[in-house]
């Protein structure tokens, strides 16, 4: 009888030990920061910068204030809100939204935690959080009787796959998916997405231990590390980049661990990849999300990488026609 008392009393302090070990076993590196990128800046930092858009604001639920740009379409048109990727903010899409402006109402949200959003940078205050101020905005914003479309980029794009599986799917009626990040596992990811990302993986294992029995106390530690050129870090828009994010923060950013019941929820959807991507293998999405989804139109953009896809003239050109059938 002892041997199971001690037993009962033992088995959850082993366990945390275990987790605890874990996190305190893989600290931040350094090193990763400016230490180069699997992603191709060239011809992002080539580009001359362009004026920003206008900014709206919108009071979330909890207080803060959630910046955006916007440009306004013409009379009917949908309202399109678009996510940026990891590690930058809404500004990624000033040309696209521009470029937009005849087709839809524009929102690009600088989200919780980076360059121009609430919050401490890389963190956010609970898992679920960026879905909410998504829908904080979509609801502020949108006109009666509105279609809404969300897109995003790369983790952006994840998010909107998130945000289609979850509470406040009923929102948005499309959807636009520009390399979007599904999975770290998922077969058409490239290792740590092309070396971009670099995951502290027993921290991630040791804090979703701790998740599962309740304990939250120690989200707030950065999991994940962005591999941002020294290039950027060292230009005039240094500051603006957000090079580590927290587990709760992360976790909020993407798909959730059964991502193709994400997936499946998305309402009719856009996707388009380059096919030069470093960090996911374009021609992989289709045979992939058409196993739970009839909703998507796949396009590859020929000779253009992770980064490019955003700007380039068939995304463009695809998106715009998108966003008619929203009319």
């Amino acid at each position: 009888m002892s041997q199971l008392i001690w037993g009962v009393v033992l088995t959850p302090v082993i366990f945390l030990c275990i987790a605890v070990g874990l996190i305190l076993s893989q600290p931040p590196k350094a090193s990763v920061v400016a230490q180069g990128t699997g992603l191709d800046f060239s011809e992002t930092l080539s580009r001359a910068p362009v004026a920003p858009l206008d900014t709206v604001q919108t009071t979330a639920r909890d207080g803060a204030m959630l910046r955006s740009g916007f440009v306004a379409g013409p009379e009917g048109a949908p309202l399109l809100v678009l996510v940026h990727g990891s590690g930058w903010h809404g500004g990624q899409f000033d040309r696209l939204a521009r470029a937009m402006a005849g087709r839809a109402d524009v929102l690009t949200v600088n989200l919780r935690g980076h360059f121009n959003g609430p919050g401490a940078r890389g963190d956010v205050s609970y898992v679920g959080q960026l879905e909410d101020d998504l829908a904080d905005v979509i609801v502020a914003h949108r006109k009666d009787g509105q279609n809404v479309v969300l897109g995003g980029h790369s983790s952006g794009g994840g998010l909107v796959v998130r945000f289609a599986g979850g509470a406040h799917r009923d929102l948005i009626d499309g959807a636009v998916l520009l390399a979007p990040f599904l999975k770290y596992n998922a077969p058409v990811t490239r290792p740590n997405s092309g070396g971009w990302a670099h995951p502290l993986t027993r921290r991630i294992i040791g804090l979703s231990m701790l998740n599962k029995v309740g304990i939250s106390a120690l989200n707030y530690l950065v999991v994940m590390q962005f591999a941002m050129p020294s290039e950027v870090l060292d230009g005039p828009n240094g500051e603006q980049a957000t090079v580590a994010y927290s587990w709760r923060l992360n976790t909020s950013f993407a798909p959730r661990d059964a991502y193709l019941e994400d997936i499946a929820a998305l309402p009719p959807f856009l996707l388009v990849a380059g096919s030069e991507d470093e960090s996911f293998v374009a021609e992989g999405y289709g045979p992939l999300m058409a196993q739970v989804s009839d909703n998507g139109r796949y396009f590859t953009a020929d000779g253009v990488g992770h980064l490019d896809v955003v700007d380039a003239p068939d995304t463009v050109a695809w998106l715009g026609g998108f966003l008619e059938r929203f009319r």
